[in-house]
């Protein structure tokens, strides 16, 4: 059976845009930048993580065809298509005020959930992220492997 997700994708209308924002603001680095004729491979994801990739693709062929991409570019405008990403980090406060100090637009500043610490954003295309830095995971006994 499956042992890993290897690459997940979201639409970004401007793939040029989406680097400046992806590596430029978010700190991702290029995994894979490639003209496949058809459509351009644009894969991104978090350093030291290659196997774990986003593909930042544009609604269009091989796909969608003309019609279906222009409603799919309307609905990822209004935030609507679904895409999200998620992130972890290790000092969520400190993540946010260096995003902040870079020019990123925040819709939830850091706050303090049952979970850990969790903040919000909008890419300049509308797909949402979120990033948290859990809470550690509670320690197991030795005798009984069960949580405490």
């Amino acid at each position: 059976m499956f042992n890993a997700i290897a690459i997940s994708q979201i639409y970004v209308l401007d793939q040029d845009e989406a680097l400046d924002f992806y590596v430029g603001k978010l700190g991702l680095e290029v995994n894979s930048d490639q003209d496949l004729g058809f459509m351009r491979w644009l894969t991104v994801s978090v350093p030291g993580d290659p196997g774990r990739q986003v593909l930042l693709e544009t609604p269009g062929p091989p796909a969608l065809d003309d019609v279906t991409a222009q409603q799919v570019r309307e609905l990822v405008t209004k935030g609507a298509t679904g895409g999200s990403l998620f992130f972890t980090t290790a000092d969520c406060r400190k993540t946010y005020e260096m995003l902040l100090a870079k020019g990123v637009e925040f819709t939830d500043g850091p706050t303090e959930r049952p979970y850990g610490i969790d903040c919000g954003l909008r890419d300049p295309f509308g797909n949402r992220i979120r990033f948290s830095q859990p809470l550690p995971a509670p320690a197991q006994t030795p005798r009984d492997g069960k949580r405490r």
